[in-house]
């Protein structure tokens, strides 16, 4: 009874990690690059609505978490990317090209 119950509180704690990695696939936000700024680690993105963080379609500028995110795209590319609202400003954590 004892291992039974290690395992579940293993089984537990290990899809209280992996639900919010599910979560945070499921908020990838459909974009086209409009400009990069690599020295500034800045992207410019015409969005569609950013649910998670109640914003609405637009064109804005984000600062990149880290700026290798922004090595691989262009302006025109179609992406799926996700942003974090941190201390104010709107970060980019991740870029992946549209399918």
């Amino acid at each position: 009874m004892n291992t039974l119950k290690k395992t579940l509180v293993l089984f537990t704690l290990a899809m209280g990690m992996a639900l919010p990695l599910i979560g945070f696939a499921q908020s990838l936000t459909d974009g086209e690059v409009k400009k990069v700024d690599l020295e500034a680690g800045k992207v410019t993105i015409k969005h569609g609505e950013i649910k998670h963080l109640d914003m609405p379609s637009m064109t804005m500028v984000f600062t990149a978490k880290d700026k290798r995110l922004l090595t691989s795209i262009k302006a025109g590319d179609k992406i799926k990317f996700m942003v974090i609202s941190e201390g104010g400003k709107m970060i980019v954590t991740d870029i992946q090209p549209a399918e």
